[in-house]
């Protein structure tokens, strides 16, 4: 078989045949760069580092060789996921891969009644746990989950896991673990953190990187808006006017989650919020409603970010800037999944010019500056400049933007636009000025 044929399948990758055809029933064609590089290394039992941009396939990479590998012999698979949005994502990829073969996943996640767990846990035919951290070393440490037949662990989303604050929970479930047993990182950025625990608890890990961390989907047209803080409803306003579809909404507090929604509802728009405060069900019935068009708008906060897997938001806003740069590239991985085009807009206050050069610089490109004729728009203050000596940079504007920048390989630049996107919405871009 040609490396042509194996790139355009899944046969060749070291797929079961009963598995493939599963695949073929799920409607998967062809693998994602993930999954053609990951899969064939992970069937054969060795621990993958597996690095790839939001919205890129990660779950099937991980999970065929987990259906696999259960359905040829005895024991269990965990999978640690940092939010519970994203165990019930992965749940729904797992329960349609291994229905067949009578393998099902339990999702272990507060909010849910641990009695309930319990019963689903003892089941004979639950051969993959799905959980957030705590909930899970709730479990461990009353001895109800026994973790001795655990063959494969997942890590999914480990820099999200990090970033909120699990690494001590981790630490604590690897003591329950067997040592022999296969492990899997999967990430859409690889901090330094996340290869010191690797080296830890991985054996031999075979790094799999498809994107450089921090990358961005390259079909993303990205936008950047400075505007004061007291504008940006009537900016976010105007900029729904000139779209249709389903809209993804990040707010940085929840607070602030809450109020954007009921505002947009004011505007006569169809709108929901997920967030911390917001029940289990609450959260369900949020995202079930924005996958099936109920809602337009689903406002979010980053708690919420990686479990949101929708097919077809057409636009992110960013209304409030992340806390941490690499969360900008998983907001706007929402839109652009699976190599389609996507659009994502970011609004920035004068003041934060530092947490923009974060963004860029972690990016490696710059972000194009838009404006709306109707609402005024900023510059960059000095105050906001980062700190350090700055580095020599280029700053795009308009048509001035020529191909270079952070891309290589003749990658469309950040800001350009194709199709629909030629049309000239807005008035020129204000120069930046750190």
């Amino acid at each position: 078989m040609t490396n042509e044929v194996a790139h355009t399948s899944f046969y060749g990758l070291g797929i079961a045949p009963g598995i493939l055809d599963v695949i073929d029933r799920m409607k998967f064609k062809t693998p994602t760069p993930i999954q053609y590089k990951s899969i064939p290394i992970a069937v054969e039992g060795k621990d993958v580092l597996g690095i790839a941009q939001t919205g890129t396939g990660k779950t099937l990479a991980f999970g065929i060789p987990m259906i696999q590998r259960l359905a040829q012999g005895p024991g269990r698979a965990l999978i640690l996921v940092p939010t519970r949005e994203l165990a019930m994502q992965v749940d729904e990829t797992l329960r349609k891969l291994g229905q067949p073969f009578n393998i099902r996943s339990a999702i272990v996640i507060g909010g849910m009644n641990i009695k309930m767990q319990i019963q689903i846990l003892r089941k004979a035919d639950t051969r993959v746990i799905i959980a957030t951290p705590g909930r899970l070393l709730d479990h461990l440490e009353h001895k109800t989950v026994n973790a001795a037949d655990i063959k494969m662990v997942v890590l999914d989303e480990a820099d999200r896991m990090l970033d909120m604050g699990f690494a001590p929970q981790i630490q604590r479930i690897a003591k329950y673990l067997p040592k022999e047993r296969q492990t899997l990182f999967f990430s859409a950025t690889m901090p330094e953190a996340i290869l010191k625990i690797a080296a830890v608890y991985m054996k031999l890990p075979i790094r799999v990187e498809i994107a450089r961390s921090g990358a961005a989907p390259e079909k993303i047209v990205q936008e950047l808006y400075i505007v004061r803080q007291e504008a940006k409803r009537q900016l976010l306003g105007k900029i729904l006017e000139q779209y249709h579809g389903s809209v993804l909404v990040f707010a940085r507090m929840k607070a602030s989650a809450k109020k954007l929604a009921q505002a947009l509802r004011q505007m006569n728009y169809s709108v929901n919020e997920i967030h911390s405060n917001r029940s289990l069900g609450q959260r369900r019935e949020a995202l079930e409603g924005f996958k099936t068009g109920r809602y337009r708008i689903l406002v979010a906060t980053d708690i919420a970010a990686r479990g949101i897997d929708v097919k077809g938001i057409e636009l992110v806003v960013n209304f409030d800037l992340p806390d941490d740069s690499e969360n900008y590239i998983h907001r706007i991985g929402r839109t652009g999944r699976a190599g389609r085009e996507g659009h994502a807009i970011s609004f920035a206050t004068p003041d934060q010019g530092g947490d923009i050069r974060d963004i860029e610089r972690l990016m490696k490109t710059s972000l194009k500056i838009s404006s709306h004729p109707e609402v005024p728009s900023e510059n960059f203050s000095h105050s906001g400049h980062s700190g350090g000596s700055p580095k020599k940079r280029h700053f795009y504007r308009g048509s001035q933007r020529q191909g270079g920048g952070g891309n290589s390989g003749g990658r469309p630049q950040f800001g350009g636009h194709s199709g629909h996107h030629q049309k000239k919405r807005f008035s020129r871009p204000p120069q930046r000025s750190f």
